[in-house]
């Protein structure tokens, strides 16, 4: 089984609330997908629950504790605006178990 790679992870998690407490809706809604399509899930609560479980059982990631709240709000993603994953740094997305 394929899980995120904790650093991926724990970005698109700190990108996503960035832009959510921005209120930029596509951007938001964007994060929102990619978080979902990482993590194997169908809605961002998912996303968010099992990003907050795999950032917590990884205790290798030398990563600081991450905040992620129980229950978001999502603004509406626009419609017809898909972003380019070619756009972002390579870094791993996943590691084998």
């Amino acid at each position: 089984m394929l899980t995120p790679h904790p650093a991926t992870l724990r970005r698109l998690v700190d990108d996503y609330m960035r832009a959510r407490a921005a209120e930029t809706g596509p951007e938001a809604g964007d994060l929102a997908y990619t978080l979902c399509v990482i993590t194997g899930t169908r809605d961002i609560a998912a996303a968010l629950a099992k990003a907050r479980h795999l950032l917590a059982a990884d205790a290798t990631a030398g990563l600081p504790p991450v905040t992620i709240p129980a229950t978001p709000t999502v603004p509406a993603p626009a419609t017809g605006v898909v972003r380019d994953a070619r756009d972002r740094a390579s870094v791993p997305l996943a590691v084998a178990e």
